[in-house]
């Protein structure tokens, strides 16, 4: 301990006396607005201030010869909030961090809080300004927003420039590197040339030698040989080294420029001398937390606690209209992380989903001769039940003659012959019984999986943005950007928004399908619904069937753009679908004795159940598909068959 030291090894010094209290700055700025490009400087000028940060922990810890596990330049989290990834439990989960905010009220120091994100709230303000009490403590708030002064941005322009000579002398390193390394290469192929010289001239020698004097004629072919393959090997040289005789030159040349490029002064271009606010590596704050919390950033006031707020930049009118305009601008361009569908929502939608499956029935029964019959006779049973209960109650009421009147215009209703409606010419939009439009038939009979689509798509918009605007209940927010519609889709409707299951790529292309139901509006280039909240679900359905209509007019005309070609999603084949089958192995079929193995279904994705090989034609045979399995499922003859 400092106390047991010897006088020799340290140096006293006198205390100041006084009664000024230590002070504990609280910096508020945006993210990303050289909120800690302010806070380093002030450390700078103020070398007598510590600074309580989870950043500063970490340069601490480094400086300790703590490493983190992660690899280099792989940090996550924010610099407000960065990770720590050093293995060590009390670092990791930022235990260190919570002791010494505990301790650091207690000793009589000046600090500095750059907490981001919670300077900017007022509850957590409040709760930091708890623990330095007014008595120890004074408390004041440095606001750091708008336009930095000339003193900020000379630092920011120095700074950059120091980077950028980092960045070119690291660059002229490295390429000086390089060519040192190019140096050596060429000095090894060239003494490894030499060497290759000097061996052949060496095996040669010794050829000679072993030859001896005694052959001289074969001495002399093979010396003329030598002396050929000698020129050639010559020629060949001079020929590679013919193109390399201008190299040199060009290489000087360029050595030369490289030279005046290296010795020329590093300087800021115009763009970079415009910069206000360095960028860094990691975001001041990460997009969640931000989306999270930035609907509540507020200025400090004096209410707060403080004992006095500064403005380092700009005074308080123009910081609380930056940032004002900065926190719309976030409104307009971010997603709200914290939205939940309410309540009116999840009732309104689960009423839709139940009418859509009784209008899919509607139309199977209308397409089936023997459901359509069984539907009028139902429907006109009703109406004579609904008629005997009618006349029961003016005769309990004593009204005979009434009674007696109603079932004589029900028999002359029924006598009468059932009005035709010309269905090709029918006005949609002024039907009145979409389940019933004429003879039974209801609007939609016509519909196909791209109508449906349509239909549902059209309402779940509809849905979406009205429901958006009362869940968020931001009067700044009445809607979302087009590139957040997938994620609002999701969240509402629990599954993927995708455009190519339209077969287009752009929103204002899907809107032309979906016309009156959704379009963009002018001012915020966002999407909107074109009905009131409350309209009628049966109001989506004749705009449906009649932009049908509009297309099938196009295509009877010869254009064939207006055809649809949706993309239908594949549906998953359901276990023991194709392993029925006399002897098979599905549900209901034993596995017959000899029976061949089921053969394999090779992605098939529809159930599809075979038309009698005899009698009637392909069209009578085969049925309409009512979303079941097809076909029997177990071991019966009409086994069920997937087709592609």
């Amino acid at each position: 301990m400092i106390g047991t030291a010897a006088t020799a090894d340290v140096e006293v010094a006198k205390t100041k006396t006084g009664t000024a209290k230590p002070e504990v700055v609280f910096p508020v700025g945006l993210p990303d607005q050289g909120y800690f490009s302010w806070v380093d400087q002030f450390m700078e000028k103020n070398p007598g201030y510590t600074e309580l940060s989870d950043r500063k922990i970490l340069e601490w810890a480094a400086k300790s010869g703590m490493y983190q596990t992660q690899q280099r330049g792989a940090a996550g989290g924010s610099n407000d909030k960065p990770e720590a990834r050093f293995g060590i439990p009390s670092m990791d989960d930022w235990s260190v961090s919570r002791v010494i905010a505990a301790i650091a009220p207690t000793a009589p120091r000046n600090y500095v809080l750059p907490e981001l994100k919670a300077n900017l709230v007022a509850a957590d303000r409040e709760n930091a300004l708890l623990k330095f009490g007014s008595q120890d403590f004074k408390r004041k708030a440095v606001v750091v927003m708008g336009d930095p002064d000339q003193a900020f941005k000379d630092t920011v322009l120095a700074k950059l420039l120091e980077e950028k000579k980092a960045k070119v002398e690291a660059e002229r390193k490295k390429k000086a590197a390089e060519e040192e390394r190019k140096k050596l290469a060429e000095q090894r192929k060239q003494k490894a040339i030499e060497a290759r010289k000097a061996a052949e001239e060496a095996r040669k020698k010794r050829m000679r030698i072993k030859a001896g004097e005694e052959d001289e004629e074969m001495k002399g072919e093979e010396g003329k040989e030598e002396e050929g393959k000698e020129e050639e090997a010559k020629e060949e040289e001079a020929k590679e080294e013919e193109p390399k005789e201008e190299e040199p030159k060009e290489e000087e040349a360029k050595e030369a420029e490289d030279v005046k490029m290296d010795d020329a002064p590093v300087e800021l271009t115009e763009e970079e001398k415009s910069t206000v606010f360095l960028k860094t590596a990691l975001p001041d704050l990460t997009e969640r937390e931000l989306a999270m919390s930035y609907a509540s950033f507020s200025l400090p006031g004096k209410a707060e606690g403080f004992d006095d707020i500064a403005y380092a930049w700009q005074d308080e009118k123009k910081c609380a209209e930056h940032m004002k305009a900065w926190v719309m601008e976030k409104k307009l361009t971010n997603r709200a992380e914290d939205l939940t569908p309410g309540p009116e929502f999840k009732e309104a939608y689960a009423a839709w989903q139940k009418k859509l499956q009784e209008w899919r029935k509607a139309q199977q029964d209308f397409k089936d001769p023997a459901r359509r019959k069984a539907a009028a006779e139902k429907k006109a049973e009703e109406a004579k039940k609904k008629l005997e209960e009618d006349k029961n109650t003016m005769i309990e009421a004593g009204d005979e003659e009434g009674a007696k009147k109603l079932e004589e215009e029900a028999q002359a209703k029924a006598a009468e012959p059932a009005e035709e409606v010309d269905l090709e010419n029918l006005d949609v939009m002024a039907v009145e019984d979409i389940l019933d439009v004429g003879g039974g038939e209801p609007l939609f009979a016509n519909f196909t999986y791209e109508d449906w689509t349509l239909l549902s798509t059209r309402y779940e918009l509809h849905l979406l943005f009205h429901s958006f605007k009362k869940d968020l209940n931001d009067p700044d927010r009445p809607s979302f950007g087009m590139k957040h519609l997938g994620y609002y889709y999701n969240k509402y409707y629990r599954k993927q928004w995708n455009f190519q299951q339209f077969g287009v790529k752009e929103f204002d292309d899907l809107i032309d399908l979906i016309k009156d139901s959704v379009s963009v509006d002018s001012a915020s280039g966002n999407p909107k619904a074109d009905a009131a909240v409350d309209v009628d679900s049966e109001s989506f359905v004749k705009l449906t069937e009649d932009n049908r209509r509009e297309r099938q007019r196009r295509i009877d005309a010869g254009d064939e753009t207006a055809r649809l070609k949706f993309n239908r999603p594949q549906a998953p084949i359901r276990p023991g679908v194709a392993a029925g089958g006399a002897g098979g192995y599905g549900k209901g079929g034993g596995k017959g004795k000899g029976a061949p193995a089921p053969a394999p279904s090779y992605g098939q994705k529809r159930p599809y159940t075979p038309a009698p090989s005899t009698g009637g034609s392909y069209g009578a045979a085969k049925q309409a598909r009512t979303g079941g399995y097809g076909g029997s499922y177990g071991g019966s003859p009409s086994s069920a068959y997937l087709r592609r």
